[in-house]
């Protein structure tokens, strides 16, 4: 299916609700019935059917289906956050004596839930650097069954060679999982190479706007299945109808946010990448990626978001050149219209936190929908000052 035919037709049942061009936002808990056998048969299939918005809400039903095709799966679930996508999913494949295989440098609450939460539940890990092959099946053991990938990731953007994972995978009886959310589906399709479950954090570029929490998860329908019934309905991570509602909204302009943000992005990190006072420039579509081939080969695009070093020898250098910049945000996550900035010595000096695994000259840059140019502009003058 075209992708202007889901992002603006899909799912969209225009004569049930008066012909409007955009959907109704259905902001009711509960769904009456005819009879007793129309109950007991929804009752039979809550995933299809609108009983209780803690479960199918009808709006979010919609959005469901978009995200699925846009992935180019059987199904999908829609969530608070991205977070609670990637709790649920993991958590669903899991029980106490098993092990996961994650790469390294996750997404920090995908580490927490690793390090923090799930071995108090006896469930054990391994971090490996995904872009070794043999490493990762060399964490592989009797009790593994899950193998937990998010390529790129969002801070050094280390990627993995998707099609060989999967086969690994298959080959050891694991549930492939992978965090898309750096790509989103306009840029990458892991169903497409084998990869069991894939998630989003919709917040980004599904949304678009920065005004809604969401994650996602799509695949299988007997996998979608099976989360529904067990981990979302009893944890009751459900997304809001109005907040269901607002992605859809963005999704009409998924198409053009990313085409535009990928193409500013790479102008950017061209015009650092020549800078005198950069020292790296960490983009997965530039030349001088390490992992250039396979970045071609997985992804079509890249979107907004890359990382570069500064040639400094003191926080303090780094936090003047932040200091002058006028037109960025000092912020975290990205997808949105607004172009963001964060300097990785903000971690630094915080009592009780220690995030020295990143150099305090790395500074990650997420590039919006504004002027490229205008956007150079700013950056030239905060690297005036160093």
């Amino acid at each position: 299916m075209n992708t202007s035919d889901i992002l603006n037709h899909l799912g969209e049942e225009r004569q049930h609700y008066f012909n409007a061009i955009v959907p109704p936002i259905i902001q009711s808990s509960n769904f009456a019935f005819d009879t007793i056998d129309d109950m007991r048969s929804a009752l039979q299939n809550e995933l299809k059917s609108h009983i209780y918005t803690r479960g199918n809400n009808p709006t979010a039903a919609i959005l469901r289906k978009k995200i699925a095709a846009l992935e180019e799966a059987e199904d999908a679930l829609v969530f608070p956050s991205g977070s609670a996508a990637i709790a649920c999913t993991i958590i669903s494949q899991v029980k106490a004596g098993e092990h996961i295989v994650c790469v390294r440098n996750p997404y920090s609450w995908t580490y927490r839930l690793l390090t923090n939460f799930l071995t108090r539940f006896g469930v054990t890990h391994t971090f490996v650097d995904g872009r070794n092959l043999a490493e990762i099946e060399a964490a592989i053991r009797p009790e593994t069954r899950v193998l937990y990938l998010e390529s790129p990731n969002s801070i050094t953007f280390e990627l993995q060679d998707l099609k060989a994972c999967a086969a690994l995978a298959k080959e050891n009886g694991l549930v492939s999982i992978i965090d898309n959310s750096y790509c989103s589906p306009f840029y990458q399709k892991p169903i497409a190479y084998g990869i069991d479950l894939v998630l989003h954090s919709g917040t980004k570029y599904l949304n678009g706007h920065s005004d809604v929490m969401i994650g996602a998860v799509c695949g299988s329908k007997e996998m979608i299945e099976q989360i529904f019934i067990s981990e979302q309905m009893t944890l009751g991570s459900i997304i809001a109808p109005q907040d269901a509602w607002l992605v859809i909204r963005g999704l009409r302009t998924f198409e053009l946010r990313m085409q535009q943000s990928n193409q500013s992005a790479l102008k950017i990190a061209k015009y650092l990448a020549a800078h005198p006072k950069i020292e790296q420039v960490i983009h997965p579509h530039l030349d001088n990626f390490p992992q250039l081939e396979l970045a071609k080969r997985q992804m079509s695009g890249c979107g907004g978001l890359f990382s570069f070093i500064l040639k400094v020898d003191s926080i303090q250098k780094v936090e003047d050149f932040f200091h002058r910049l006028e037109r960025f945000l000092l912020a975290v996550s990205w997808g949105g219209h607004e172009s963001l900035i964060l300097p990785f010595c903000t971690f630094y000096n915080i009592p009780g936190r220690a995030d020295t695994a990143i150099s305090w000259k790395l500074v990650r840059i997420y590039i919006g929908l504004e002027d490229p140019d205008w956007l150079i502009e700013d950056l030239e003058r905060g690297l005036e000052v160093i």
